[in-house]
């Protein structure tokens, strides 16, 4: 196995990306599907180890499924009588925020102890506010080892009431509460106490659960009201959208060195947040023009941004590599949460950014970024991190080679990114 890919420079970009299947949304319908009535065929399912995670825990909880791999498809039978199985259980779930925080609420309504624990960055990734608002609802639930942080061991007792939760460090939190609450035994109120952090995954969540026949009132985001003893039940197939923020890395290729990308898999209605970064695209200077079912970028001569990045992180981290090909300087704000994700994102861009020859300056939740004089030749640290591979492997279009360290975690969302790559790279 490669422990570095060095890239070099590309003279331009173009040609037709495929987009694999969201992750979001892939692993949201797997749960939800699990635990739904009827069976449900998902479509365009994503391969990747956060999906994978999402798959063995469910194999472990005692769900049937079908999945071919070479079709994308995935044929899950659901069972609500999970929750009945008495039996002790441990589930590694590696560094798949998406599989941790939603089974912790949903396992949180069943009778059995069950462990839930991943990797030693999932052990450092915060879960107080998640089980503070569990145990508010009559959840059982201790900490195995660090205070606030996974593993963590859950014995059932969830049955609804009054909640407040704190939803501005990560909206996984609220989206698990969401999915697990309508199966509660009582009427559940949930009260945001700040402000919302990345909106546009709730709604994501919101729009899911909808589609499997659950009620949800939305109050402005303020709170929501869930009727208890309510029952998921499968609308028969799913077709799963291509991952926006897989996108983006195509997409801002062809913006700094396009002739143009096409990317097939997403259209304006998209139900992912990161759709959103193809207004940025034009904002800052590229021309995006949309098909049916499918996208296209060109070239543009790019300017700044100032960007409050809140409600596009995962894409956010892209327009900082935008922001070295713009006119001037940069800045992306709002983005706190990075520093929550698989690694400490603003603290890592900012390191390697400085890297390549860019002037960089972090604070607690921005960075401003300096177009560099010059690109630099650089060995580019990825913090066991997908997107910080992805973001980087852009700097091939500076010119310079650029070397990427552990390339092989790109398999956590998208474990044929580089191939993809060099595909479009002429």
């Amino acid at each position: 196995m490669l422990n570095y890919l060095t890239l070099d420079p590309v003279s331009s970009i173009y040609g037709n990306i495929h987009l694999p299947g969201s992750k979001s949304i892939s692993n949201r319908l797997l749960l939800i599907s699990a635990i739904a009535t009827g069976k449900t065929y998902l479509k365009n399912l994503l391969y990747s180890d956060d999906v994978q995670c999402m798959l063995y825990a469910l194999k472990s909880l005692g769900i049937n499924y079908v999945i071919n791999w070479d079709k994308k498809t995935c044929v899950i039978q659901g069972n609500k009588n999970i929750f009945d199985n008495n039996n002790k259980l441990s589930l590694f779930l590696g560094n798949a925020g998406t599989a941790m925080r939603p089974l912790t609420a949903v396992l949180a309504l069943q009778k059995r102890e069950i462990v839930l624990t991943g990797d030693s960055r999932m052990q450092e990734r915060p879960i107080k506010d998640l089980v503070d608002s569990l145990r508010q609802g009559g959840s059982n639930i201790k900490y195995m080892n660090k205070k606030y942080f996974p593993p963590i061991c859950v014995k059932g007792g969830f049955v609804g009431g009054d909640i407040e939760i704190n939803s501005n460090i990560s909206s996984q939190f609220l989206t698990s509460l969401l999915i697990a609450a309508p199966l509660a035994k009582f009427n559940t109120n949930i009260v945001i106490k700040n402000d919302l952090t990345s909106k546009p995954y709730v709604d994501m969540t919101l729009k899911i659960i909808k589609d499997f026949g659950v009620y949800i009132k939305n109050n402005n985001y303020k709170s929501f009201f869930i009727p208890g003893n309510q029952q998921y039940v499968s609308p028969g197939k799913y077709f799963i959208e291509g991952d926006a923020s897989s996108a983006s890395y195509f997409l801002a290729a062809a913006a700094i060195k396009g002739k143009s990308i096409c990317i097939h898999g997403i259209n304006k209605n998209s139900i992912q947040g990161d759709i959103k970064f193809l207004d940025v695209l034009e904002m800052m200077g590229a021309k995006i023009v949309w098909g049916e079912n499918c996208v296209t970028c060109y070239k543009g001569i790019l300017k700044h941004v100032y960007l409050d990045g809140n409600n596009i992180p995962d894409a956010a981290m892209t327009v900082a590599i935008l922001a070295l090909f713009a006119n001037d300087t940069s800045k992306i704000y709002n983005i706190y949460n990075w520093r929550v994700k698989e690694t400490d994102r603003l603290h890592a861009m900012s390191t390697e950014l400085k890297k390549i020859g860019s002037i960089v300056q972090e604070g607690k939740d921005y960075l401003y970024i300096n177009p560099p004089k010059k690109f630099f030749h650089s060995h580019i640290n990825t913090y066991n991190d997908h997107r910080m591979a992805m973001c980087f492997s852009l700097l091939s279009l500076s010119g310079t080679p650029i070397t990427i360290k552990n390339p092989n975690c790109v398999a956590k969302t998208f474990p044929k990114y580089f191939t993809e790559l060099l595909k479009v790279s002429h």
